[in-house]
C-alpha cells in the first residue's frame, strides 16, 4: 500500500507543466519566442523528479519488506521494552514475542504477553 502524498506527483505537475507550455506557445510574441533550451531543461527536470519518486516508492516497498521480515525473526524470541504502567512511569519488562500483524496503516505490531508494541519500542532482543 502506497502512502498518499500532499504534494502532487511529478507526472500531475509535469501534465499542469505541459498545459502551461501550449498556452505560452499559443500565446507567445512572434518576436520574442520562448527559449527552447530552457524548455527542453525544464522538462529533463521532469523526467528526473519522476525517476526520484519512482526510486522512493521502490525503496519504501523494500523498507517495509525488510521491517516485516525482521518482526516475524522475532517471533518466539524474548524482548525487553519499556511499557508505560497505569500511573504513567515506564517500567523495563521482557517478554515472549507470541505475534506479529500489521494494522490497517500497514503499520507492524508486536503481541508481547497483553502488551501491544511497535519495532521502535524494543529496547534489546535475546534468544
Amino acid at each position: 500500500m502506497e502512502p498518499v502524498s500532499a504534494t502532487s506527483s511529478a507526472s500531475n505537475i509535469q501534465m499542469d507543466y505541459m498545459k502551461l507550455l501550449i498556452t505560452q506557445l499559443q500565446n507567445q510574441n512572434p518576436l520574442d519566442p520562448l527559449d527552447n533550451n530552457e524548455m527542453a531543461s525544464q522538462l529533463a527536470q521532469f523526467s528526473q523528479l519522476q525517476q526520484l519518486e519512482s526510486m522512493n516508492a521502490s525503496f519504501a516497498k523494500v523498507l517495509a519488506t525488510t521491517e516485516l521480515t525482521y518482526a516475524n525473526s522475532l517471533l518466539g524470541k524474548e524482548v525487553t521494552f519499556m511499557p508505560e504502567t497505569e500511573t504513567g512511569a515506564a517500567d523495563i519488562t521482557s517478554g515472549l514475542v507470541e505475534q506479529v500483524y500489521n494494522n490497517v496503516d500497514g503499520e507492524i505490531f508486536l503481541r508481547v504477553g497483553n502488551h501491544t508494541l511497535g519495532l521502535e519500542d524494543i529496547i534489546s532482543v535475546t534468544n
